[in-house]
């Protein structure tokens, strides 16, 4: 059986959070959707260390993709998902940020 994937969160606010992830060898992550309960979702994440073999990030619309080590994605609109990791580990430092909540303490005159 794989290592479980550490998170360690760095920061967390109601519209931005800040993730450290290890995914270990041996770790995927199946095509999804993030779902939110209002907003909308933007993550920018930013690949530290690749594993040697596998674990690629692969989305159906990124914004930007730069040398495969920065993503800036909607995980709330487009499948996403990680391929097996086949030798070595994926360090990942994740910014999620959530635009477009409403906020009950606006006045309206």
């Amino acid at each position: 059986m794989p290592a479980k994937v550490k998170t360690r969160i760095l920061f967390h606010s109601r519209r931005l959070n800040i993730y450290l992830v290890r995914y270990p060898e041996g770790h995927k992550v199946g095509p999804h959707v993030d779902m939110v309960s209002e907003g909308r979702l933007y993550k920018l994440n930013w690949v530290l260390a690749k594993p040697k073999a596998g674990g690629e990030f692969i989305c159906d619309k990124n914004i930007f993709n730069l040398f495969g080590r920065l993503y800036l994605f909607r995980p709330d609109l487009y499948q996403h998902r990680v391929s097996k990791i086949e030798r070595g580990n994926r360090w990942l430092l994740s910014f999620a940020l959530t635009s477009g909540l409403h906020n009950s303490s606006r006045t309206v005159s």
